[in-house]
């Protein structure tokens, strides 16, 4: 198979430069590379970022009802067009071609919610606020901003930022993730089909180098990041150094904790899903089951049930329920830790090693099975840091206290859940827990569009969150204007019906 060639989208086309640096694309099921991606160098950069410049003033000037019927054009043609994305998805990826479905219906939901524009940024108004003296508020777009997103939801995960920030008139340049470049392209030709001026929408690959210059040019009013923890503080310590707006949202170590009146069917169903769901590559993944004695054995021995049953394969697959991991060097550096957990004293319940996996080219795949440690205690590496992949960890504590404490010492915010049939204690959980998104009964709390999306501590930095209203904030520029008019005493008939030419 010839691999094919991913390359920038500025002004409308792709790029028909020649690139100093590439970067291989693999399909993580086989193990062989499939594309060759061009990263960009400062040229490039400011290419796109001139593109978008130059765009800015007329999508800007353009009205809201214009902007709302492209909006609306790219909803259908994303819709209609989701199994062609979802491939895409699964091929670069490595995610089961469901689970890249869910993620487009995800970013299809903020989508939606950027359609209704007209109603998210209307102002106020104050009608005699003096004497002869009125005052109203308007939403105004930023300019050019920057979109740099990570592997995990190559789709997703723009989606949480660009149809906001297109909708206010703010002109786009994204960095995907050079892992799974070729969701941003598909989706700019969406938007050019869709009707979206040529500049509104770029997109530029790379590495360090494009972020840096994204970072630092004098143009990119804003930049919107996710991924880690320590890559998300860079961004937002030298993005906000060069005066820009931005929000950076990191990683996690998201906790789940099962009360001894918790349905135990429910909770072990929703740790397998949360745990091992498109590999464990989620920053909203269950990697912590705490578990309150006396429930740790049964639920323990329920998940073992459900993992041995998970069917591993390639993505495009339809039975496959968990694909590979994204490279090979991180499914190497996920595996260190199952010997690290050994190591520190934690019990491999259930080693992801020995799972069996489907396919016939599976044999060069970046595998991991579901993998299970229990007696896990914090100061272990297994329990302390991010590992993104399958690997879900138990601890077992005594009461609700120390498992809220646990939580709660932990340095991130991100995504919590707690399983139980008790309402008291679940309202008590919810309010007392240092968490930015709270589950009840439902393990990966990602809220709906026209709520925000963002974690405390060190799983964001920044004032915002991503999309919802916070998304509108993030993207416009608030203004208040006080106005004074001399009351007309004349003006003459004119019975004729007002218009508003």
């Amino acid at each position: 198979m010839t691999a094919k060639h991913i390359t920038h989208w500025i002004a409308g086309q792709e790029w028909s430069g020649t690139a100093e640096r590439r970067g291989d694309v693999y399909d993580p099921a086989t193990g062989r590379v499939s594309g060759h991606v061009d990263f960009a160098s400062i040229a490039e950069v400011d290419q796109a970022v001139g593109a978008a410049v130059e765009a800015f003033a007329g999508w800007r000037d353009a009205s809201v009802a214009k902007r709302t019927q492209v909006l609306f054009a790219f909803r259908e043609l994303l819709n209609a067009h989701r199994d062609e994305l979802a491939a895409i998805i699964v091929s670069e990826h490595g995610k089961v071609h469901s689970d890249a479905l869910g993620e487009i219906a995800r970013g299809l939901e903020v989508v939606e919610y950027a359609c209704g524009i007209p109603q998210l940024i209307k102002g106020g108004f104050t009608e005699q606020a003096s004497t002869g003296i009125d005052v109203y508020s308007i939403r105004q777009p930023l300019g050019p901003v920057a979109i740099i997103s990570p592997f995990n939801f190559p789709a997703m995960v723009p989606m949480w930022f660009f149809p906001i920030a297109v909708a206010a008139g703010n002109t786009v340049i994204v960095k995907p993730s050079e892992k799974d470049p070729s969701a941003a392209n598909f989706l700019a030709g969406l938007w050019k089909r869709a009707g979206l001026p040529d500049g509104v929408f770029n997109v530029v690959h790379g590495d360090k180098v494009a972020v840096d210059r994204l970072l630092e040019h004098p143009d990119v009013k804003s930049v919107s990041f996710v991924g880690s923890t320590p890559i998300a503080r860079y961004v937002y310590e030298t993005g906000t150094r060069y005066g820009k707006r931005v929000q950076a949202l990191g990683g996690a170590k998201n906790h789940m904790l099962v009360l001894p009146d918790a349905d135990l069917d429910l909770a072990a169903d929703a740790a397998v899903n949360a745990g091992f769901g498109a590999a464990g590559e989620r920053c909203m993944a269950v990697s912590v089951l705490v578990a309150v004695d006396p429930v740790g054995d049964e639920l323990v021995a329920k998940i073992k049930e459900r993992m041995a049953t998970l069917k591993v394969g390639p993505g495009c697959a339809p039975d496959s329920e968990m694909g590979p991991l994204v490279t090979g060097a991180h499914r190497d550096k996920v595996t260190a830790y199952l010997d690290a957990g050994v190591a520190d004293g934690a019990t491999l319940a259930v080693d992801g090693r020995e799972h069996a996996i489907a396919g016939e080219d599976s044999a060069d795949g970046f595998w991991l099975g579901p993998t299970l440690f229990d007696d896990v205690k914090p100061g272990m590496s297994v329990y302390n840091d991010e590992i993104f992949g399958p690997v879900l960890s138990v601890v077992r504590v005594g009461s609700y206290d120390e498992g809220l404490e646990l939580i709660n010492a932990n340095p991130y915010g991100n995504g919590t859940a707690l399983f139980t049939n008790d309402g008291g204690a679940a309202r008590r959980f919810q309010r007392e827990v240092e968490v930015g998104m709270v589950g009840i009964n439902v393990p990966i709390p990602v809220p709906v569009a026209y709520y925000s999306f963002g974690g405390w501590k060190a799983s964001l930095f920044g004032d915002t969150h991503a999309y919802g209203e916070d998304g509108v904030r993030f993207f416009t520029r608030g203004k208040a204007v006080t106005q004074r008019w001399l009351d007309p005493s004349h003006g003459g008939l004119n019975l004729g019906f007002p218009t508003n030419d």
